[in-house]
């Protein structure tokens, strides 16, 4: 991918969402939500203090993250649909131990 983004900004590619409910009813593509879950494809370097002294991120390329409904801006990159967000914008990462459980 031929794009880094800059500070605290973060590339996340949305997770695709279920088309099936848990009790198997099939869900029509106009009442879909848009996922609030992607992966992270990019990091910056991180955010700076005013003394110069950078804050380093707290994601990492390939976290998978949980975000807000309607955080980021929405970009194409390379002919695919990717958000750009800060940081701050993103609510938490979600661990694989805690994916397996819940499955």
């Amino acid at each position: 991918m031929a794009f880094k983004p800059l500070h605290d900004r973060v590339l996340v590619r949305r997770v695709e969402s279920d088309e099936k409910t848990a009790g198997g009813l099939i869900i029509p593509d106009s009442a879909k939500e848009k996922p609030a879950e992607g992966i992270v494809v990019a990091c910056g370097e991180g955010a700076r203090k005013d003394s110069g002294e950078l804050i380093a991120m707290a994601v990492a390329e390939g976290d998978k993250i949980l975000f807000g409904k309607w955080s980021g801006t929405e970009v194409t990159v390379d002919g695919e649909e990717l958000l750009i967000m800060k940081e701050s914008d993103i609510l938490g990462i979600i661990e694989a131990s805690a994916t397996a459980k819940a499955a």
